[in-house]
């Protein structure tokens, strides 16, 4: 059975920022200042985003250079009568399952590490395989993306809960909860993860090779 006809094939081009689709311009067209303009928003008109691969590989690898330190570095420090603690990600996991919370403590390693993790792992191989004009799983691979743009915004339980914590227990000396820097650096590696899949043309799984896409 031939494949569908693209919306390259039948001379369209889709507004990357309001989504009405237009006539593609002409070979030619374009180029240089006077680059077609969508008819609804005058957004210019490009037939894939215009430097993709370079734009999120940058924010990925800057997100990835943000992650070391936010596992690194404390992201809250809690005091209660005089006894001071400082916990990073993983330290609060384990507290949290060491005083009986299991089951929150699984959500925050899940959203804290499982996530970023799979992210990183997820954006790297859709670039990857897109760069390379791969037809293998592009079904698969574009579901993966939009999952990955589903759950970005969940990454940011553990800023939510600091933010939360350090509002609502306001005790003085007998109890006081404190954001640390680890908890910026989370933040920005949930931001810029978050850009880079924003950055990141998922059409560009269907362009290269013809053959079999299953």
């Amino acid at each position: 059975m031939s494949a569908l006809p693209r919306a390259g094939d039948l001379g369209l081009i889709g507004c990357h920022v309001c989504g009405q689709v237009c006539r593609a311009p002409h070979a030619g067209e374009g180029e240089g200042d006077a680059a077609p303009a969508c008819p609804r928003c005058g957004s210019p008109l490009h037939r894939r985003k215009p430097a993709v691969y370079t734009r999120t590989w940058a924010l990925l690898i800057a997100a990835f250079l943000m992650y070391v330190p936010a596992n690194v570095l404390p992201i809250m420090r809690t005091a209660s009568l005089g006894d001071i603690d400082d916990n990073t990600i993983i330290s609060g996991v384990v507290e949290l399952w060491v005083k009986g919370s299991p089951g929150l403590a699984v959500i925050v390693f899940c959203a804290s590490i499982v996530v970023p993790m799979l992210k990183f792992l997820a954006l790297g191989t859709l670039l990857v395989t897109s760069r390379r004009g791969s037809n293998w799983a592009r079904r698969q691979r574009a579901k993966l993306y939009r999952l990955v743009e589903l759950i970005g915004y969940w990454s940011m339980l553990d800023v939510f809960v600091v933010a939360l914590l350090t509002a609502l227990v306001r005790f003085g000396f007998f109890s006081l909860v404190e954001p640390l820097p680890g908890v910026v650096f989370f933040g920005l590696t949930v931001v810029l993860t978050m850009f880079a899949s924003m950055c990141f043309d998922p059409r560009l799984i269907w362009d290269g090779k013809e053959d079999s896409d299953d």
